[in-house]
């Protein structure tokens, strides 16, 4: 009896989190309702404020609305549907409980994907009137995505069905072919009425021919480690270099995958260096153990170099460690997403810049099918290969999804803009590498008797970027300096010949305009680059690929009423006609610098004037030696 009253014990300590998703009023947030109610989890004071506002903004006329208990935004009570992510607790003898009722709108995927993405199980209902809709199938697909491989396909309103077989048969049917297609072999299929309470957490007449478990009886008996991770490699990412004093240095994280012990050996990546582990500090004292997800600080016995964003592994049993992924992405902007436009990335603890280099496909969630795609919009869902600016350490998100998960952030407003799951790294990451080269920049530069860098001219069309570029460079000839002058209209001749002037091809124009530049500095050339280049995103990427101090942005600041007038090709003529589509000032918009390092304004200066001010410019920071 004892035996059985510790394993009874064990399994009530166990978590489950899970999340409820599906189509636009389905029944999730009355079904977490009735779970809340019948397992006893509401106090008097939630119980009667449920009753007043069934009463008063309710949908069920005298009875309880359940849907009020997690429905938290007045925006969600007054149009009956979710919107935010709404986290609820709740225990029986057998379990805890987590669970995230997501929104079933196409608008708000973000929010799925974020209530997702720590689930262990996903009950997804589908209203048995309407079977299986859009919604449901991308719900499904993106739990599969997402690392979730246990779903309990709930059949919701059976009661106005007439708790037909026939239909959740059919419904079931139809369903098990799509789960296997996305890789989702544990599929538990269960008929209920949350209005009703049928089948809930108690067996139903109405269902006499349904013989398999409640809802509730599944929740409490399913795996809640379907990951292995308790047996995995050690993995913890650094949170933070904890030193309150000089006699002590630890590192404080979350363990993601298997157990760390005092005497452990472990790999520090991406450095690769290893260490013993001494010590595990935490609040009540030190440990003989550190498993999946305790946190705690480990001091080491020996002195190393690790910082926040560094992944700690089992020193025989490592992380990869690449900067080139195959990754599939799920896009959460309204702006769409750019190949080659620089974002972050947040994967673990670490922040790192990222390029989507291309975008292989976008896939269909309907027919799995896969469609070719130049940029993202909202709620796509594609594979692409994507360039990390430094190495990082990882794991398959199918095998962890802590340190193969990752979210990109936008780095002008820093917002969360997408969600990405890395596959693998590519051949190329590993296959790679710098050579050495003896003659260096300091050398190439000293030989011209020059610093090398970028003067970035930007601004409208018309603005007088090239003339002044142009004058800037002439003065700069008859000082005897080496420079080259990289000018918009010639580079389309050739190295972007292939390339139009919709947003996406603009960002790759500049990508590959900085990447040159960069290559010209390193031969200590001064570069002049006379381009639109009208998006902030694009010209902060080039100036983070040249070091501090080798990128003097200068913009060109024309009135565009002015630019119209001077019009030297006749480009916003045609542009206004709607002959020229997606031209900077008319139908495609311009981001002016917020702080250039020299601003021109052409009302107010000729060219020459303007090219001494940039000659100038050049002195101050020393790019010319003297």
């Amino acid at each position: 009896m004892a035996e059985e009253h510790t394993e009874t014990s064990d399994k009530a300590t166990e978590l489950l989190k899970f999340i409820t998703c599906g189509s636009v009023d389905d029944g999730k947030s009355t079904l977490l309702g009735r779970l809340l109610y019948e397992s006893q989890q509401l106090f008097d004071d939630q119980l009667a404020t449920l009753q007043s506002d069934s009463q008063r903004v309710g949908t069920q006329g005298s009875d309880l609305d359940f849907a009020l208990l997690v429905d938290g935004l007045e925006a969600e009570r007054e149009q009956g549907i979710t919107i935010d992510v709404a986290y609820r607790y709740f225990a029986t003898s057998a379990r805890r409980f987590i669970v995230a009722d997501t929104p079933g709108h196409e608008q708000y995927t973000r929010n799925m994907v974020t209530g997702a993405s720590s689930a262990d199980l996903a009950v997804l209902l589908v209203d048995a009137r309407k079977g299986l809709l859009t919604q449901t199938r991308r719900h499904s697909y993106l739990v599969s995505l997402l690392g979730i491989s246990q779903v309990v396909l709930a059949v919701n309103k059976m009661d106005l069905v007439n708790y037909s077989e026939q239909v959740f048969e059919r419904i079931v049917a139809e369903y098990l072919p799509f789960a296997k297609r996305l890789g989702i072999n544990s599929v538990h299929a269960v008929p209920i009425s949350a209005l009703r309470g049928d089948n809930v957490t108690q067996p139903s007449e109405a269902l006499g021919w349904f013989h398999g478990s409640t809802l509730l009886g599944i929740l409490e008996t399913v795996p809640t480690d379907q990951r292995g991770l308790q047996d995995a490699p050690v993995r913890m990412p650094v949170q933070w270099v904890n030193r309150p004093s000089q006699d002590f240095r630890g590192y404080a994280g979350t363990v993601v995958a298997g157990a760390v012990r005092p005497g452990d050996s472990i790999r520090v990546l991406p450095s690769a260096r290893t260490a013993t582990v001494a010590r595990i500090v935490t609040a009540d004292g030190d440990l003989d153990q550190a498993s999946v997800g305790q946190a705690v600080t480990l001091t080491l016995a020996e002195e190393i170099d690790i910082s926040r964003g560094d992944l700690l592994c089992a020193a025989n049993d490592p992380a990869e460690v690449a900067d080139q992924f195959e990754a599939t992405v799920v896009w959460m902007a309204d702006e769409p997403l750019l190949a080659s436009r620089p974002y972050l990335a947040k994967i673990g603890t670490r922040t790192v810049g990222v390029q989507i280099s291309a975008i292989k496909h976008r896939i269909n969630v309907n027919t799995l099918e896969h469609l070719a795609a130049k940029q993202l919009e909202l709620n796509d869902i594609a594979s692409v290969n994507l360039s990390f600016d430094q190495p990082v350490a990882f794991d398959p998100y199918k095998v962890n999804r802590d340190t193969g998960g990752l979210i990109l952030i936008d780095r002008q407003s820093q917002q969360t803009i997408g969600a990405g799951m890395l596959n693998f790294a590519l051949r190329r990451a590993h296959n790679i590498h710098r050579q050495a080269l003896d003659v260096d920049k300091a050398l190439r530069a000293k030989l011209k008797n020059q610093h090398g860098c970028v003067l970035w001219f930007t601004g409208l069309s018309g603005a007088g970027k090239s003339t002044i570029a142009n004058a800037v460079e002439k003065q700069l000839a008859a000082l005897g300096h080496h420079t080259y002058l990289l000018d918009g209209d010639n580079v389309r001749h050739g190295l972007n010949r292939d390339l139009g002037f919709t947003d996406a091809d603009r960002v790759e124009n500049i990508r590959r305009i900085g990447e040159v530049a960069k290559l010209m500095v390193d031969a200590g050339l001064i570069v002049l680059t006379a381009f639109i280049s009208p998006f902030r995103a694009e010209r902060a990427l080039a100036r983070g690929l040249v070091e501090a101090g080798e990128f003097v942005e200068i913009h060109v600041d024309t009135p565009l009423k002015l630019a119209e007038e001077r019009d030297p090709k006749g480009l916003y003529r045609k542009a206004r006609r709607g002959e020229l589509r997606n031209f900077t000032g008319i139908d495609s918009p311009y981001e002016a610098p917020e702080q250039p390092e020299l601003r021109i304004d052409t009302t107010q200066c000729d060219v020459e004037e303007a090219a001494e001010r940039v000659i100038a410019a050049l002195r101050e920071r020393g790019a010319l030696a003297s």
